[in-house]
This record gives structure tokens, C-alpha cells and sequence, in this order.
């Protein structure tokens, strides 16, 4: 595009401006050729048939300090939406994380078959991947930039905010 522009015309700034002007055109994105592959369908979520066999877990983070916290996990059951919020830090390691999981969910509620978060280092991490497979939990990951997957935990994080 900086080509054809400047085949004719010329300014200071001129390559500068047009692939500003390119990237906020939204036909120009449109058109655009797309160097990874597309993604496969979403598909929602399966309705559970119990409590708390199905939950679903993510942060709010970089809240003003309260009593040594500035952040709260947020757990909700898919099937009845019964919610936990729990105190934090930000830099919770997976290690508190289960903590957090065993002292303030699963000792109320029982193991999950799965859960449901978003992709945040403290989920992936290794511990947690091997606790939850040492203990029968399947760990699914939320897709970036589609709430809807997770939308229960993001509507209650609305709601706490």
C-alpha cells in the first residue's frame, strides 16, 4: 500500500500514516491474507448433570491491597453457579493455587471432573497439570478473546469489580 500511495504522492510521514490508516481499515483487514491457520468451531460447553462436578476458575488481578491481598480467585460451578471468591496475591505460584483449590472448593464440594480456566501461568503450570493428573482432573483451557467459553466466571468478575 506504502508503494501504490507513494507512486503518485509524497509527505513527510507518509509511510508512517499509511500503515496507521491501514490498520485501523477495517476492509483492508478484512482482505488482509492470514499467515496462520484458522480456527476450528467453537463448541460450547456440555450442560453437567451434578454440582461441582464442572467448574469454572480465573483471576482479577491488580486490585488495591486489602489486608495483604490483590487479587481474588474467582470458582463458580457451571451447573448451579454457586461462586467462590477467594483472596490472593498476584504472584500465586501453582503450588498456593492448589492450596487455595483444596482449602477453599474441594473440601466443601468434592474433586471436579474438570476444570475450566483461562490460560494464565498459574494453570499450566506443571504442578498443576500433574496434580490435576495425579488426582482425575481433566484441565481445560479457555480460547483468548472469547469469553463466552468461559463466560460465567467473566460475568461474575463483572459483577465483583
Amino acid at each position: 500500500m506504502v508503494k501504490l500511495v507513494t507512486y503518485n504522492f509524497w509527505w513527510p510521514g507518509v509511510t508512517k500514516e499509511v500503515k496507521q490508516y491501514v490498520e485501523r481499515c477495517n476492509t483492508c483487514q478484512h482482505n488482509k491474507n492470514r499467515t496462520e491457520q484458522p480456527a476450528d468451531k467453537l463448541m460450547p460447553n456440555s450442560t453437567p448433570e451434578k454440582p461441582w462436578t464442572h467448574i469454572l476458575a480465573n483471576f482479577i488481578t491488580k486490585l488495591p491491597l486489602a489486608q495483604g491481598y490483590d487479587s481474588i480467585l474467582v470458582v463458580v460451578d457451571q451447573l448451579t453457579k454457586i461462586v467462590h471468591f477467594i483472596p490472593t496475591i498476584k504472584k500465586t505460584m501453582a503450588e498456593e493455587l492448589a492450596r487455595l483449590f483444596r482449602d477453599n472448593v474441594w473440601k466443601l464440594h468434592r474433586l471436579p471432573k474438570s476444570i475450566i480456566s483461562d490460560q494464565g501461568s498459574q494453570f499450566v503450570a506443571g504442578i498443576m497439570q500433574e496434580l490435576n493428573r495425579m488426582l482425575g482432573i481433566e484441565s481445560k483451557m479457555s480460547t483468548a478473546f472469547y469469553p463466552q467459553t468461559n463466560r460465567q466466571t467473566e460475568r461474575m468478575n463483572q459483577e465483583l469489580e
